[in-house]
């Protein structure tokens, strides 16, 4: 379609360059941007990041990921600001914040730092370079470290100690508790801990990543050069030590135990000046799969490399001083950008073990335990339920008991001939692993899928892969140059009128701990044809061959994008003939630009949109001409939104559909995914209640805006309240009580 002179000069006055606007209504992918321009949160300030413009706008019709990612852990870091939730809870999200930060210096600056070597000009689709978005990370996370601090420092720790959770420090020791300490350090700190003294010309140890160390100048030697000394605190002993106390709960940081000591180390030995730091390295390591004979051991050597690569981020207490900062920095090689001086302890992260600490319930959330579903009666194997009717389940509102029944029977049942499953990241003592082991040695034909490039779970992976073969498991580690994501199990079971198939498709993981953490949707059904579409994909899986034709379902890498943009664009050209259309998901990110394009049109030709984006999102809602008809809200509430659901209205066909896929390129291009209908009518409108529900949220949404902040929705004059993640929960437990009643 054309563009008006009206619509275009809109889109210009919003901020956005020209020529994006008429490649997007002209309904094909946009030029990218070549004025860099992307929008930094700084505390309550909202400042613009440019390189090369004073434009007082943004000049991309994107929002640059990285930026809108910081926005996200922003979002969680709200959350422990926030005073009226339970302080246990959060202290959680800040840990949860620091967490965040470890993984996204890693993985995202980690590689970012690499396209800056190896391709400084290259610019993203928002129109920033590598160097563009490394500066205004380093801003960015600046303020953010700088908020952590405030918030744990001046408000969490003051609320926890007048609950009677303090932390002590020398001076605030009393005997038996200064006594309990010395005797912690001559049982295990004095033999675990090593000290390794650098003097001039000696190389710089390699030093673990993530881990805390003390750094001392000790007093010169004889010739009067400087020496330094270095103390990791390990990884075996506890960060967090409980002190001796009586009514309420005293503990003492490690490294704080630590400064008590340091004389024992350095006998005679003036030391100078001491300080605390961490390194950050960079984890964006990639397999070469097409030079790799074995991918187990290619992976494993990923693991290896991941130990000795570039430090990224330093963080350094900032009572240090200047001599020991500028040693560290030279010895790392760390550019100034990337040293971040911290108010108060290293590591936030290791504070979620207090966040579970037993006696401080009142310091916590009501529990909310998942509640059975109305469908699954447990007098009947699965089998029997899955057959009477198809199963949708809402975690981790409703149990997720069933998913790993389904497994577990399946394993014990005689009449199961095999099953397929693709594993992904799983629990440490994974019961649905143990399932397929014990399935194995009955006699059963099972495939596992193990996706060996699962980040930070390859080691774990590994060593199932390596648990699972043995028992005559026919383990399968993924397909090559991509990641497997895809959730599925598919059993093969006979019965009286002939073998029959049963699937489980999902949005999350099998684990069956984070299913009480995350939201996720279950189904289970045994559909004719949605478990031979089952059947096929894993055959063009396990036997590497061409993409298997699909009656329902849809694959990525290839069909499963096209796919949506095709329902997209069909809602898009019922709008333009004036018929009412709408568009409804649920997804974790937003960042892919075709899909991002294809929205854009549907907005322009007045298709309703409303999506719910938990973390990135790159597209800009609400600007004219352009996404007036896209509203993004984002939730963050108790636990963490991770479902992926879409709606499309259909011409009132109502078409919905689960996936285990974002809308990213990486998941729409490098990994196995799937996109699976739910046509069940009963199934389609919980769902549908789902997302409305989410649209409905003023209490724990927030909306982002086109700059790319994000607003907390606010109730209006008359509204209700209306919290989504407990409006699910209570309806899970009305239904509960309606059947026992009953």
């Amino acid at each position: 379609m054309a563009a008006s002179r009206a619509a275009v000069d809109a889109v210009a006055q919003s901020g956005f360059r020209g020529s994006s606007a008429r490649d997007i209504l002209r309904e094909r992918p946009c030029a990218v941007s070549r004025q860099p321009a992307a929008v930094v949160r700084i505390g309550s300030r909202m400042n613009q990041v440019r390189t090369s413009s004073s434009m007082s706008k943004p000049t991309s019709m994107y929002i640059n990921r990285e930026l809108s990612w910081l926005e996200f852990n922003q979002r969680v870091l709200d959350e422990a600001l926030d005073r009226q939730i339970p302080p246990l809870e959060r202290l959680k999200f800040l840990a949860i914040t620091g967490s965040n930060l470890d993984e996204f210096f890693m993985v995202r600056v980690g590689g970012l730092q690499m396209l800056a070597d190896r391709d400084a000009g290259k610019r993203d689709p928002a129109g920033m370079t590598a160097h563009d978005q490394l500066g205004a990370i380093s801003v960015r996370v600046h303020a953010m470290v700088g908020d952590q601090y405030r918030c744990f420092l001046e408000d969490l720790e003051p609320a926890l100690a007048a609950a009677g959770i303090r932390r002590l420090d020398a001076t605030s020791l009393d005997p038996p508790q200064r006594a309990a300490v010395e005797a912690l350090f001559e049982t295990e700190m004095f033999a675990v801990m090593t000290p390794m003294i650098i003097g001039p010309g000696e190389p710089f140890p390699l030093l673990v990543n993530q881990q805390v160390v003390a750094c001392l100048e000790l007093a010169p030697a004889q010739h009067g050069d400087p020496r330094f000394a270095l103390i990791p605190l390990g990884h075996t002993l506890e960060r967090i030590i409980g002190l001796p106390c009586e009514g309420r709960y005293d503990y003492m940081l490690l490294e704080d135990a630590l400064q008590l000591h340091l004389p024992r180390f350095f006998p005679g030995v003036e030391v100078r000046d001491g300080t605390f730091f961490r390194v950050t390295r960079n984890a964006d390591m990639r397999v070469r799969e097409d030079s790799a004979a074995d991918l187990l051991s290619g992976m494993q050597q990923v693991l290896i490399d991941r130990t000795q690569s570039a430090c990224v981020r330093l963080e350094i207490s900032a009572r240090s001083g200047p001599t020991i900062r500028q040693f560290l920095q030279t010895a790392l090689q760390v550019r100034a950008s990337d040293v971040y001086l911290v108010p108060g302890p290293l590591n936030l992260a290791a504070f979620m073990r207090l966040s579970s600490l037993p006696g401080y319930d009142h310091l916590r959330y009501d529990p909310w335990p998942p509640q059975p579903s109305p469908v699954v009666d447990p007098q009947l194997s699965m089998f029997q339920t899955i057959a009477a009717r198809d199963i949708v389940l809402c975690q981790p509102y409703e149990s997720y008991d069933p998913v790993v029944r389904f497994v577990d029977e399946a394993a014990n049942d005689p009449d199961v001939v095999a099953i397929r499953q693709i594993l992904y990241r799983t629990s440490r003592n994974s019961p649905i692993v143990a399932a397929l082991q014990r399935a194995a040695q009955h006699g059963k034909h099972v495939t596992a899928i193990v996706e060996l490039k699962a980040r930070f779970d390859e080691a774990r992976n590994i060593d199932w892969a390596r648990q699972l073969e043995p028992a005559g498991v026919h383990v399968i580690y993924g397909v090559k140059g991509l990641k497997t994501h895809a959730k599925i199990c598919l059993v093969l079971r006979r019965e009286p009128e002939g073998m029959r198939r049963y699937v489980h498709y999902g949005t999350g993981n099998y684990n069956e701990i984070t299913s009480r953490l995350y939201s996720d949707v279950s189904f289970m059904t045994c559909d004719e044809t949605l478990t031979r579409d089952g059947l096929n994909f894993f055959h063009a899986i396990t036997g590497f061959s061409q993409p298997q034709a699909f009656q329902k379902i849809e694959s990525a890498p290839i069909g499963l994008r096209e796919r949506l943009m095709d329902l997209i664009e069909e809602e898009a050209r019922r709008a333009r003939r004036g018929q009412p259309a709408r568009i409804m998901a649920q997804l974790n990110s937003l960042v892919d630009a075709k899909m991002i394009n294809a929205l854009y049109r549907a907005s322009r030709a007045g298709v309703e949109i409303q999506l719910n984006v938990r973390g990135v999102c790159c597209l800009r809602p609400g600007v004219p001409g352009i996404s007036d008809n896209i509203r993004v809200i984002s939730i963050l509430d108790r636990y963490l939104e991770h479902s992926r659901i879409i709606y499309f209205l259909a011409g009132g066909r109502e078409l919905m559909f689960i996936s285990s896929a974002d809308w990213m390129p990486r998941n729409l291009l490098r990994r196995v995914e799937l996109l699976v209908p739910i046509e069940d009518a009963e199934a389609r409108a919980r769902l549908k209640e789902v997302l409305e529900s989410y649209a409905r949220d003023n209490v724990k949404g927030r909306r982002l805006r086109p700059d790319g902040h994000y607003e907390r929705v606010r109730l209006r004059a008359g509204q209700t309240p209306h919290r989504h993640q407990q409006h699910l929960y209570e309806r899970a437990r009305a239904v509960r009580a309606e059947i026992v009643q009953a």
